[in-house]
């Protein structure tokens, strides 16, 4: 069958179009995104403006019309940090459901990272033994640990990069007191949730999704995008922590010539390497391997689990 993921994220909206049924591997078919950083549409009551709201409606209205031209039979939606967090985000979604006619819902930061570390777990497979999942959203910070398809913990910590940029830094490239003090505040909330993994033992295989850490393991000489999914990707916490310390003067315009890194991303990724940094520390993680498949494959995998026939 034909599914259709729309994932409304704090950065990018993205509307995938796969191919798959159960027992197979997702084939992606298509793919329309558009970057409307609705993080940077809530005003000072964390609402999500008019202009924002707007914005997606355009962007649901042209997900809509793709899904329909490439023979979508499926359509499953999801918001998760930016609209989630909005004081107003249920009366957008609600709106926008009534409206358009789809059955859009913000995902919990739990079950963002329950979802992830499925997808996880599925393409990494069972020798991997037990899975450590970090993933570095717009807005939030995900981790997972577990043996099996379901996590035995999952949680969701309001670190992520554009969130962290838009709230702590004041200017391109942040000041030096800045940076210090968010590498403090963000070590101090990870480290509150290091024992609920730690009790559980130590990672067989630790792994990072999400587009931060593709950017991250780029610069520090992981394959390109171009090499395929299948090239064995692999960051260092030698090279993270020789980095973040490197981007920390840069201006975004400097970071976005380093490879891989994209002019629309280059602003947040001193943030991102920080959570990063910190989370391979406390958790005391050598490397991380990149995993290609992240949320969008976790829900389009739990949804084919519910197949029947």
């Amino acid at each position: 069958m034909r599914l259709g993921v729309l994932d409304v994220g704090s950065n990018t909206v993205h509307l995938l179009v796969v191919d798959a049924h159960r027992g197979a591997r997702p084939l992606p078919a298509y793919s329309h995104k558009a970057d409307l950083r609705l993080a940077d549409h809530l005003d000072d009551a964390d609402r999500l403006t008019g202009e924002g709201e707007a914005l997606l409606r355009d962007f649901v209205d042209e997900a809509l019309r793709v899904a329909e031209d490439k023979g979508v039979e499926d359509l499953l939606a999801f918001a998760t940090s930016a609209v989630r967090d909005a004081a107003n985000g249920e009366e957008v979604l609600a709106r926008i459901r009534a409206d358009k006619g789809i059955g859009i819902r913000a995902l919990s930061g739990e079950e963002e990272a329950r979802l992830t570390f499925l997808a996880a777990r599925r393409w990494f497979g069972w020798s991997s033994g037990r899975l450590l999942v970090v993933d570095i959203g717009g807005g939030s910070l995900e981790v997972a640990s577990g043996i099996d398809e379901e996590p035995d913990v999952a949680f969701s910590l309001p670190l992520g990069a554009g969130r962290l940029t838009r709230t702590r830094f004041s200017a391109d490239p942040p000041h030096p007191d800045e940076v210090r003090e968010l590498r403090r505040d963000v070590r101090t909330e990870i480290a509150r949730r290091v024992g609920d993994v730690a009790r559980y033992g130590a990672a067989d295989h630790a792994v990072a999704t999400s587009k931060t850490f593709k950017q991250l393991a780029r610069i520090g000489g992981a394959a390109p995008t171009a090499d395929g999914p299948l090239q064995r990707r692999v960051l260092a916490a030698t090279d993270l922590t020789e980095w973040a310390e490197k981007l920390a003067p840069m201006p975004s315009a400097e970071r976005a010539g380093l490879p891989g890194v994209s002019e629309r991303r280059a602003q947040q990724l001193l943030a991102g390497a920080i959570v990063a940094d910190a989370a391979m520390d406390l958790f005391g993680l050598g490397e991380l391997e990149v995993c290609p498949w992240a949320l969008r494959e976790g829900v389009i995998l739990r949804r084919l689990d519910t197949i029947t026939g």
